[in-house]
């Protein structure tokens, strides 16, 4: 039994949905796609934390590998040994809320509720999956950003609390942590989002 439904036993009704959710990224990643999140608030905070697993290393050191160290070294860069030596494995993945200057001016020249739909129309590809998390999963922003997501055929995930929702009638996978509560779903989101994080870097740097 995996490590993460014995410290949080209360996930296991997820367990189905969150293995789903690992198997559609890791081979939006096999297909060089990346991911796109968003949240608001303390889930706005969940996608940059999402993101910072992702992009360096998160329980292994991944270190480069041989192709890309030997290129630095063919051009001759004095530093390519340093350069190479703290460059670690990345997963590519943006978190949306990070874009604060074209949110912002979006928002104040288009609609305010538009701004992560217009972030996945800009940044999204066919290989790619967005990650909307809302912990009632009926944020308008991030509905209206799945509903994009899945117009440029976009892979779906939404992590919500444990009611049915705009977001889970609309995404391919939903995991509803199971509580009400913001808080408490919020609670639950944080390790199921590192165990993704921890079985996406072991597929691909393990």
């Amino acid at each position: 039994m995996s490590e993460l439904y014995m410290r949080y036993p209360l996930l296991e009704v997820c367990r189905c949905d969150i293995e789903a959710a690992v198997d559609i990224i890791k081979k939006a990643y096999r297909k060089g796609g990346k991911l796109l999140v968003c949240g608001n608030g303390g889930s706005c905070a969940d996608s940059d934390h999402i993101v910072g697993e992702l992009m360096k290393g998160f329980m292994l050191k991944r270190k480069l590998g041989g192709p890309f160290r030997e290129k630095l070294k063919n051009l001759g860069f004095e530093d390519a040994e340093y350069i190479a030596n703290n460059l670690q494995g990345a997963l590519p993945a943006i978190s949306l809320p990070s874009q604060s200057a074209v949110i912002s001016a979006y928002a104040n020249d288009v609609k305010a509720d538009m701004v992560y739909a217009q972030l996945v129309f800009g940044y999204g590809g066919e290989n790619d999956v967005f990650i909307g998390i809302s912990t009632s999963g009926n944020s308008e922003n991030v509905v209206l950003a799945a509903k994009v997501a899945k117009a440029k055929g976009l892979k779906t995930i939404a992590l919500t609390g444990k009611s049915q929702s705009r977001l889970s009638a609309i995404c391919d996978v939903t995991v509803k942590a199971p509580e009400t509560e913001t808080f408490k779903v919020q609670e639950m989101h944080l390790p199921v989002y590192h165990y993704i994080c921890e079985e996406l870097e072991k597929e691909f740097f393990k």
